[in-house]
Order: structure tokens, then sequence, then C-alpha cells
């Protein structure tokens, strides 16, 4: 079920926070069931079958959680269940993901002469697999303090992020779910959570819905394309990626607030960053939060015990050294990015995606470390901010490309090799009165001239979308994201700096209310055919 969907919006939502509220008054034991319930029908409703896959893997965590608990006395022991259970944890999420892609690629190689097929990604498999693999490392830690079923079981289900996020910590939500306020109405919550709501779905709806079909156009065709084509669907792929998971994690936070659990941002202007290292403090926040925990601190601290060993240091002068530089930043950087790269797909692009990322990530290290210092000029923030973005929108042609071939092709046409398009108008009349001049210009791939029926059907569309793009760049930049529009009323569990432009500040009061309802009213008149969410599919 998507959350841009009529079915969501006209039955789901209402009855199932309906009935939760009125549960919950009188029995919010009842209220976390009915819960439980919802989201396993929320989640069922894409395919049944996949219901089952996500019982056994709760059934399983949730077993071997309350066996690490009860070992705590027993440290290898402990240590031998977690090991376990983090390998079952990833076989699963590898047989799904990753095992019929690889031997797919196998099979076209020519390696294997047995063509194995596939199976269907289950929906969010990821996200739940990682939130369970933290709860179990946090039992081994010690950490865990709730360790009730049915809260574990909400804790994991919970509809607004099973799909596609944020990564949830139960010393955040479990508590919540603890707590019997949160099944009461709290109005200021669910008002301000409706309205974020909302406002997610006209990102989604509105704005990465509209640029989606010229982007997928662009990627569909990419050895067609010239320089203005390659470039308008990379930058039009840009802004419907970030709509669209800036959209999601806005409904997912707006809905938690709605049922009275405050979820943590996901997403915060990323675009605005001057850094890869804030990019990434900004773009996937609990993922980059869960992988710093659980990845990057593991392996710096065995390389800082390796380190110490040896009787080298591990301060912040050793990292000042080319040595400690690669031993302590540019390694656990370098694994736990391209780990991040792959985690988002089977394909080599993912790979290449991850190696991009974790090249400017070092460089991004580097240059605060052995670099001179930032001056803080208005034109270097713009310098540094255009920088980041484009080496991002680099990364993205292959995290969104068919394959690696793809987006190497695109690219190259995006730097030339393909040379400028031709609007309709001259190749109808300077081609014919400029022969010999227009053949030496398509001879050295200056112009491009393909079908008549593809740069109608693509790269016309692709040149004319350049106003689109650009208002969608302007909303990105220019405009404060929807935490700084809600203010001190934001649901989340964190806050963001307020903004300067008081006017637009979010106040439940009337005016309010009229805008939040007719952007709604608009939104339910573009639902005839919802688009899938893309981190569906991760």
């Amino acid at each position: 079920m998507l959350f841009n969907s009529y079915g969501f919006l006209y039955w789901f939502l209402p009855i199932s926070l309906g009935i939760y509220y009125l549960l919950g008054y009188r029995a919010p034991g009842a209220a976390r069931v009915w819960l439980i319930g919802a989201s396993f029908l929320f989640y069922g409703w894409w395919n049944a079958a996949f219901v089952l896959l996500l019982l056994i893997s709760i059934a399983l965590n949730y077993g071997l959680s309350l066996a690490i608990l009860n070992t705590e006395n027993h440290p290898d022991r402990q240590r031998l269940l977690l090991t376990c259970g983090i390998v079952l944890n990833l076989l699963a999420l590898i047989y799904y993901k990753y095992l019929f892609p690889l031997l797919g690629f196998v099979h076209d190689m020519g390696w294997i002469a047995l063509d194995a097929g596939g199976v269907i990604l289950p929906l969010g498999i990821s996200f739940f697999t990682f939130t369970q693999i933290g709860y179990i490392v946090d039992c081994q830690q010690g950490l865990v303090r709730e360790r009730g079923l049915v809260n574990y079981v909400l804790f994991v289900t919970f509809f607004p992020h099973l799909i596609a996020g944020p990564i949830l910590h139960h010393r955040e939500i479990m508590p919540q779910f603890a707590d019997d306020a949160t099944y009461r109405v709290n109005g200021a919550k669910l008002t301000a959570g409706f309205t974020l709501f909302v406002l997610g779905l006209v990102k989604k709806v509105v704005f990465a819905d509209t640029i989606a079909p010229y982007a997928d156009a662009g990627f569909s065709h990419p050895a067609t394309l010239g320089v203005l084509g390659s470039w308008s669907t990379a930058l039009a792929y840009s802004m419907q990626l970030y709509f669209d998971f800036s959209g999601y994690s806005d409904m997912a936070v707006g809905l938690g607030a709605m049922f009275g659990v405050s979820l943590p941002i996901n997403f915060n202007s990323p675009y605005k960053s001057s850094g890869v290292i804030d990019f990434w403090q900004r773009w996937h926040m609990t993922l980059t939060r869960y992988l710093t925990l659980l990845l990057y601190n593991p392996i710096s601290l065995w390389i800082t015990r390796r380190r110490m060993a040896k009787g080298l240091s591990a301060n912040k002068k050793a990292v000042e050294k080319l040595e400690g530089f690669i031993q302590l930043i540019a390694f656990p950087t370098f694994v736990t990015i391209l780990l991040a790269g792959i985690w988002h797909g089977a394909g080599l692009q993912f790979v290449i995606f991850g190696l991009l990322h974790s090249f400017y990530l070092i460089i991004n290290h580097a240059w605060r470390i052995f670099g001179p210092k930032p001056r803080h000029t208005a034109a270097g923030k713009i310098c540094a901010v255009t920088l980041t973005y484009l080496s991002v929108l680099l990364a993205q042609v292959f995290f969104r490309a068919d394959s690696v071939g793809d987006a190497v092709r695109l690219l190259a046409r995006a730097f030339g090799s393909g040379g400028l398009e031709l609007p309709l108008q001259v190749r109808e009349s300077s081609l014919v009165q400029f022969g010999r001049m227009t053949n030496f210009l398509l001879n050295h791939h200056i112009i491009t001239v393909g079908s008549l029926e593809l740069y109608e059907a693509v790269t016309k569309p692709l040149l004319y979308n350049a106003p689109l793009i650009g208002a969608l760049m302007l909303v990105a930049w220019a405009t404060p994201n929807t935490y700084q529009i809600l203010g001190k009323w934001n649901p989340s569990l964190q806050k963001v700096p307020a903004m300067r432009w008081n006017f637009l500040l979010w106040q439940p009061r009337i005016a309010w209310s009229v805008s939040i309802g007719v952007m709604l009213f608009f939104v339910l008149t573009r639902l005839d055919h919802p688009g899938r969410f893309l981190y569906f599919q991760f």
C-alpha cells in the first residue's frame, strides 16, 4: 500500500487512526495490538506472501534477543549467538536481494550455463533487517531495557517506517510504545503531524512525480541524447530523487506523529550541504547513523587497538600524518561507504556509487585536515555547495542507470561525445541549406541528429522541461525545509535551526488550515496513477 494512494488516504489511515485512539483511551494494550495488525495489513497489501517472511524474521530475532540477554554472564556464548543472528539476517538479505542478480551476472558472462531466474524482492527487507540487527547488537552490549514482545513487534512493524525508513533505534521508539500517554490524542502532535504529512505528499505527487517521466525517458535512451538532453536527464532525476525521498521521509515522520510517536528526521536539505561529509549527515540520516555505530566505529576501534598494540598513537596528531590518516580515517570510510552503496542494490552500478562517495568523503576529510583554513565567505559557500552537488549528481547517474554502460554513455554524452541536439526547426531547414557545414559538425560530434521519433518522444520533452527543473532547484536551495517551517511545532525527535522568515512559520490557525486543505485537495485530484517511492526498491 502506498501513502499516496486513494486506498490509504480514504480508508486505511482514517480507520486505523480512529480505532487506535478509541482503543487507546481505555485500553492502551489493545491499541498496541490494533496498530500491529494494521501494520501487517499495510505490509501485506502489496504481497501477502511476504507477511510470513516478516513474521519469521521477527520471531527469529526476538528469540535471539532473549537468548543474548539471558547469557550476559557468558560472554563467549553471547558473542556466538550474536554472530549467528547477524549471519542469519544477512543470509536472508543476500538471498532475496543479491544472490539471483549475481547468478544472472555470472550467467550473462558465460561462466555458468543455467539461468537461475530470480525472486521478488520483499518490500522493506533492508530496513527491517537492519533495524533488527541493531537491536540484537544492543542486546549484546547491554543497552536494551525494554524487552516486551508486543512493543518489540510494534517497533519493527510500525507501518510509517516499515517500507523505506527511517531506520529506528529501540532506545528512541520502544519507550514511547511503553508509555500509555502515546495512545491518547495529543492535538498539537496530531495537527503538526498531519501538516507534515500533507507537505510530504505535495513533494511526492506534485514535484517528484511530475519530473519523473522526463528522467525515465532520458535514462531509457541514454545513447540517443546530446549534451543538453543528458544534463536535463541527470538534473531531472536529481530533483525527482530529492523530492521523492524527502516527501516519503516527511510523510513517515508526520504519520508517526499522528499516532503519537516521534520519529527521527531522515532528510534535512542535503543539497544545501557544503561538503560530502555534511551531505551524508543530511541525506538518509538514520542510515548514516546506523552505519557509523555498527560499522565505521567498530572498524576504527579495531584499527586503534592494533596501532596501540604496536606502540603507535591514535590521537589527533596521528591522524595528521599520512599513515595515520589512511588507517584511522580513509580505510574505515572506504569500507563503510562502499558497503552503503552495495546495500542500495545488487548491480555493479551501486558498487561504483559507493566507491565514488568513498572517494568524495576521503578527499573531504583530507581537505579538512591537510588543507588551508577555510574562509567563510558567501562566494566560498556557493562554490562549496555547487561542487558538492555536482559530485553527488555524478554518483546519482550510476545510482539510477540500469547498468554501468548506460551510466557511462549518458555521462559521455553530457560531456560532449554526442554533440548538441538540433531544435526541430533547424533539423527541417538548416540541414538542407548548410549541407556541407552540417556534415562537418555531425562528423566531429559537435551536433547530433537522431531519429525523428526519438527526438519527439525523448529529446524534445527533455529540452522543454528546463523551467520545471529550475523551479524545483529553487525550492530545494532557496526555501526552508518542512521542519523549519513547522518550527517549534516540529513533531520529530530532533529539532532543526529556526528559519529567518517568520511569516512562513506554521501555526495552528485557520489560515494554515485552509492552505493545507487546499494542498490536500489539489493532491487528491492527481492520484489516479500513484507512483511508487524510489526507496521502496531498496
